[in-house]
């Protein structure tokens, strides 16, 4: 089954931002070859844009401007959202490729995206929709509208087949831990002792959607938390940690900050980072345990 098949049953507006970014994405996915090394500017953050960054930032501006199909565009790559002609009330949110710095040593980067209806700076349980694309040995394209987690694969006529339906997190023992051990605060290295005590393997690429991707598979949890230095986490809420953590929760897991789901929090700018925790159930429970002191 097509992509567009599978998505008949949505709203048609809806339907037709998924099916635009998944073109975009096909464009993505053939431009890596041709478009290595840095720029010659830096993003919202002070990060150093790499060509690729750079190029599929302004890829999906190019495409969803003049579409119709989206009012509000929030990108990381952007300082401020921006705003298009168009008759609907959508938003959306997008990291145009996450883990971008692996790039140069051909590891598995992806494309975030979250959809909204109305302001795209609200809480992540708001959100009507998640997707993202993993570019690695194959392109995949993962996509939940409140209607279970549906994965796509990239097949050589150039178009996107279905894979898996209704995907629920597994429960392997995995976890995938950001940050530095010598900075680690004292709850979060707890956490993490207590799931090398159960016999938990590490398994981190440096790629976030790479690694979530890999969570909601096979299980466990992926962490990058408040640590030393950086309090308030490394990871954007926005762009990164809600539509992740909106696809993980709709396949059966969970996404915290350590104290509370990640899906409860009103973005209070573009730019805000947070800690993050997103797995299982069971991980999660232990961590925002650990972090209430019980």
């Amino acid at each position: 089954m097509q992509l567009s098949d599978h998505l008949e049953d949505y709203d048609e507006d809806l339907k037709q931002v998924v099916i635009r970014i998944s073109e975009v994405t096909k464009k993505i996915s053939r431009g890596f070859a041709s478009r290595q090394g840095v720029s010659d500017s830096s993003n919202v953050y002070g990060e150093q844009q790499l060509a690729m960054d750079k190029w599929a930032d302004e890829l999906l501006i190019s495409e969803l401007r003049p579409s119709g199909l989206v009012k509000s565009f929030a990108s990381e790559e952007q300082p401020d959202v921006l705003t298009f002609k168009s008759s609907t009330d959508i938003g959306v949110t997008v990291d145009p490729l996450d883990g971008s710095s692996l790039i140069g040593v051909n590891l598995a980067v992806g494309t975030i995206v979250g959809i909204y209806r109305g302001s795209v700076l609200s809480s992540g349980s708001e959100m009507v929709g998640a997707m993202y694309v993993l570019y690695g040995p194959l392109t995949t394209l993962n996509y939940c509208l409140g209607d279970g987690v549906h994965e796509f694969v990239l097949n050589d006529h150039g178009e996107f087949i279905l894979q898996e339906e209704n995907i629920t997190i597994g429960d392997s023992k995995i976890y995938a831990p950001g940050a530095l051990r010598r900075d680690y605060l004292p709850a979060h290295r707890e956490f993490i002792e207590t799931l090398e005590e159960e016999g938990y393997k590490l398994r981190y690429s440096g790629s976030f959607v790479a690694d979530v991707h890999q969570i909601l598979h096979k299980g466990g949890v992926f962490t990058y938390p408040a640590y030393k230095g950086q309090e308030q986490g490394k990871l954007r809420l926005l762009f990164e940690v809600n539509p992740m953590g909106y696809i993980v929760t709709q396949a059966g897991g969970a996404a915290s900050n350590g104290e509370q789901s990640v899906l409860t929090l009103k973005p209070l700018s573009v730019s805000q980072r947070v800690p993050v925790y997103i797995g299982g159930k069971k991980e999660i429970g232990l961590v925002e345990s650990l972090m209430k002191g019980e």
